[in-house]
């Protein structure tokens, strides 16, 4: 472990909703100290697609310096709900109950992080144009993988390769954990 055990408040409130709420689709604490360390880096507005129950956010906010703000958008309105309430006193960190194209005019952003989930939704090209020059896109939930062209089940990711050859970003992938890894891409 490189890291510290302990974890912030918010992070611990985030987990505390997400336990409440049954949910238990959430970043790990690796990419979540990532996510925090990045976002020290960060001015202007940060934002989230897909929120869960918050802990991202959390991990986002624990990071922040100064004035950055947090947007961040969650589909289900039950967990936008329950994320909203970890950060109610927080005025630097608005949830919305909303798909995460409601943030598209709220851009550009310094750091985006992204749910790897649907290679369409999360493509370089369905995002690019929402991230400030040298702004930052995080992409967590891949297996790390150490042939070329990316494999995942089986089949070529896609969605890795994309970020990793994308001339509009520099890219890398980082392990998080040793079976874990995330996809970091700074806009040029």
């Amino acid at each position: 472990m490189s890291a510290r055990p302990d974890l912030p408040d918010v992070v611990h409130r985030a987990f505390a909703v997400s336990r409440k709420a049954g949910y238990v689709s959430f970043c790990r604490n690796e990419t979540g100290r990532l996510l925090a360390t990045l976002a020290a880096t960060r001015e202007g507005t940060m934002a989230e697609f897909g929120t869960g129950c918050g802990v991202g956010t959390a991990w986002l906010r624990s990071g922040v310096r100064g004035d950055a703000k947090i947007i961040s958008a969650e589909l289900n309105a039950k967990l936008a709900t329950a994320a909203a309430e970890i950060f109610v006193d927080d005025p630097q960190v608005e949830v919305l109950a909303a798909d995460w194209s409601t943030l598209l005019d709220k851009g550009p952003f310094s750091l985006l992080f992204l749910d790897s989930g649907q290679p369409g939704e999360v493509g370089v090209d369905a995002v690019a144009d929402l991230v400030e020059p040298g702004g930052i896109v995080v992409l967590d939930d891949f297996t790390p993988c150490e042939v070329w062209p990316p494999i995942s089940a089986g089949r070529v990711d896609t969605l890795r390769e994309q970020w990793l050859t994308d001339e509009r970003f520099t890219t890398v992938e980082v392990m998080v954990a040793s079976d874990a890894s995330t996809l970091i891409a700074t806009r040029r």
